[in-house]
């Protein structure tokens, strides 16, 4: 089995070392799940802000970029407001008209646990939902030069991210992360530096590890089979983070695979190497 597994990481680190290495800002995705990319002149960092939460803003050749998450349920008739703030300068606001997102329904089939818990399951859910949502919602000062994620598993990526789900016949909250194809034991790398925010066995999640990659920045991996890496440690690109499995929620051995802007699930496509 460890041979097994150490097979199966050389074979990824391999296929790390041959993406490609040169990164571009993400795609301007105006639309609910999808990601405002603001660009700003001047010498001075400018603060950002969206919907009362702070954004990230990283330099580039041209000047400023603030990357901003809009959430899901955001109404796509109503535009986006932005406020800038330069130093010495007054408050600009900006609106970013917003398109339609066509996401597709999924029905899927449950363990009925998982459609109707018991009062003791949801006492257990209401508790772990604070601690993943003040992860996802965490803000570390950190300035950021790169923020294109590498593939943290090798397999094919789906486009599940909006769906609307209906389990066992009972429509649930959207999907708001790509589940990517991988057999359970493969090797799951931190796609990009961060810090570890969050470890633990969920009820729907499973075993979870939260990464927080800087200023409100953060991704997550669900239904891991092994978690090797503890709430506070720092990882690098490329660190192993765990291995697929089918814990929690689930059909079958697969990664879910989730990333957040300011504390909104943002398409995790927008943001990986091609």
């Amino acid at each position: 089995m460890k041979t097994t597994i150490m097979h199966r990481l050389s074979c990824l680190l391999l296929f790390w070392l041959s993406c490609t290495t040169g990164w571009a800002a993400p795609a301007h995705s105006p639309w609910p799940g999808g990601i405002g990319v603001i660009r700003i002149a001047g010498d001075a960092p400018p603060m950002v802000t969206a919907n009362n939460k702070p954004a990230l803003v990283y330099r580039d050749t041209d000047g400023w970029v603030a990357l901003i998450g809009i959430p899901l349920d955001h109404d796509h008739t109503l535009p986006l407001t932005v406020r800038v703030t330069r130093p010495a300068a007054q408050e600009e606001v900006m609106t970013v008209k917003l398109d339609a997102a066509n996401y597709r329904v999924q029905r899927l089939n449950v363990d009925r646990k998982y459609v109707e818990p018991d009062q003791e399951s949801l006492d257990r859910i209401f508790a772990e939902r604070k601690v993943i949502d003040a992860a996802l919602n965490n803000w570390r000062a950190q300035e950021l030069h790169d923020v294109v994620l590498k593939p943290p598993v090798p397999g094919a990526r789906s486009s599940s991210f909006g769906s609307r789900r209906i389990f066992n016949d009972q429509p649930r909250s959207p999907h708001k992360g790509m589940d990517l194809t991988a057999v359970s034991g493969t090797p799951i790398l931190a796609p990009l530096d961060a810090v570890v925010s969050a470890t633990g066995h969920y009820y729907f999640n499973g075993n979870t590890v939260i990464l927080d990659h800087g200023q409100g920045y953060v991704s997550l991996y669900c239904h891991l089979s092994k978690i090797e890496v503890e709430k506070g440690q720092r990882v690098a690109a490329g660190d192993l983070l765990g291995e697929v499995g089918a814990t929690g929620r689930v059909t079958g051995a697969h990664l879910h695979f989730a990333t957040y802007l300011n504390g909104t699930a943002v398409d995790p496509a927008i943001l990986l190497e091609p």
